[in-house]
């Protein structure tokens, strides 16, 4: 009997024994898949623009991500992989300084492009390039464009072979049939969109990073980085982007009960007072 109950015991603690190692063990791997899951948030349009959080250098990241919008609040190296804007038909800032974009060339690469395309849809051949350029119904890119009758940019005006090559998959077109790098959609952008283009040039429309003083190594962000030109016309404000939530308000700094000084009229009652409450002397 006693020697019964021994084994009992034996087993019922060799089983505590298993189980706490295998909570023990399943913690751990729980912690570090946490710990090596990416943090990736956008730069200027969500689904376009977006990049993985990591070290540039020890202890600083190339992003600090939002945790209230998903956006990058700052960057620890404005020109972390970008490349030169390239040759520009207009003299502008650009022209006088070392301008970088983002690159969109390697996400379309001919190859892969076009292996992709026809394994996927063309039964292994080359894709065919069409023999009319007026609009039809599509029955790939739906994701891209849910109706290809009702492309929502140019109000009916233009269809998808009025800015992508019906030749080269790869490559943007002019009005002219020249060919533009994908990295340079406002060479494309600014047939249309003339005003705005110079607007973008001069630097009031869009954005721009980096060194600041005339001639500074910038990063410049492109049209389509925060437009969806594939639905442009979307949302009230007729913009293609949703604007993002305003950031939360930071914390009162310690010592300070309010913010009100920063409301305060400027007379005889001490700034400070405002802060700290009560007389300094």
């Amino acid at each position: 009997m006693k020697t019964r109950l021994l084994k009992s015991v034996i087993i019922v603690a060799g089983f505590a024994m298993l189980s706490s190692a295998s909570y023990a063990e399943n913690k751990e791997s729980k912690e570090n898949k946490e710990s090596k899951k990416e943090t990736v948030c956008f730069e200027s349009r969500d689904g376009r623009s977006q990049v993985v959080k990591r070290e540039v250098k020890k202890g600083v990241p190339n992003v600090k991500c939002s945790s209230t919008t998903g956006g990058v609040l700052w960057w620890g190296d404005p020109f972390d992989g970008t490349v030169p804007m390239g040759a520009m038909p207009i003299t502008a800032d650009y022209t006088n300084e070392e301008a970088v974009v983002k690159p969109r060339e390697k996400e379309i690469d001919k190859n892969k492009l076009l292996s992709v395309c026809t394994t996927a849809c063309h039964n292994g051949e080359y894709v065919p390039v069409p023999t009319s350029m007026k609009p039809r119904k599509l029955t790939m890119h739906k994701d891209i464009v849910p109706d290809s009758m009702n492309l929502q940019h140019g109000r009916g005006g233009i269809w998808c072979l009025n800015c992508h090559s019906a030749t080269n998959r790869s490559k943007l077109i002019d009005n002219f049939d020249n060919e533009i790098s994908f990295n340079q959609p406002q060479k494309l952008c600014g047939k249309c969109h003339g005003p705005i283009y110079r607007d973008w040039r001069d630097g009031i429309h869009g954005k721009r990073i980096g060194m600041w003083q005339k001639g500074g190594k910038k990063r410049w962000w492109t049209c389509t980085e925060c437009h969806n030109p594939h639905d442009v016309q979307h949302g009230t404000r007729n913009s293609g982007f949703a604007q993002l939530a305003p950031e939360l308000a930071p914390e009162i700094p310690k010592g300070m009960k309010t913010t009100n000084h920063e409301n305060h009229a400027h007379g005889d009652t001490p700034w400070w007072e405002g802060i700290f409450g009560g007389s300094h002397h």
